[in-house]
């Protein structure tokens, strides 16, 4: 196979998409990058597509907003290939917006414990002067 000056080495990509290699090797070994293997002399590489650098962004994207590797991997894969119509894509996108809000409330209710309990402490200390 000829090389195409366009595909990036795993430093490169992983340079590029401000991540490390070790991501770019798992989110490769579960299915979320395009990649091919290519020989020189005795060595394999791994060269990936240039649009696995917005992929990246996307994946760490979606994972900070609690999108599980697997949801992932099954909504790009079913995307792309057609297997997930806009009544699916809709309905898998709502579920997931159910549970971020829900997890935003847990974070708010927290966030308001933990302040009752710093605004205690510090008064407490205050007056143990």
């Amino acid at each position: 196979m000829a090389s195409d000056k366009s595909f990036l080495l795993i430093g490169a990509l992983a340079k590029k998409a401000n991540t490390t290699k070790d991501t770019v090797r798992h989110y490769d070994q579960l299915g979320l990058l395009k990649s091919r293997k290519r020989q020189a002399g005795s060595r394999f590489y791994t060269e990936f597509h240039p649009e696995c650098v917005e992929r990246i962004k996307l994946i760490k994207s979606a994972q900070t907003v609690g999108f599980t590797l697997n949801e992932i991997k099954d909504g790009f894969n079913d995307f792309y290939t057609g297997k997930m119509g806009l009544d699916e894509q809709l309905n898998f996108h709502q579920n997931k917006l159910e549970q971020v809000q829900k997890q935003q409330e847990n974070t708010s209710i927290m966030i308001e414990l933990l302040t009752g309990h710093i605004k205690e402490l510090q008064s407490m200390l205050a007056n143990s002067d």
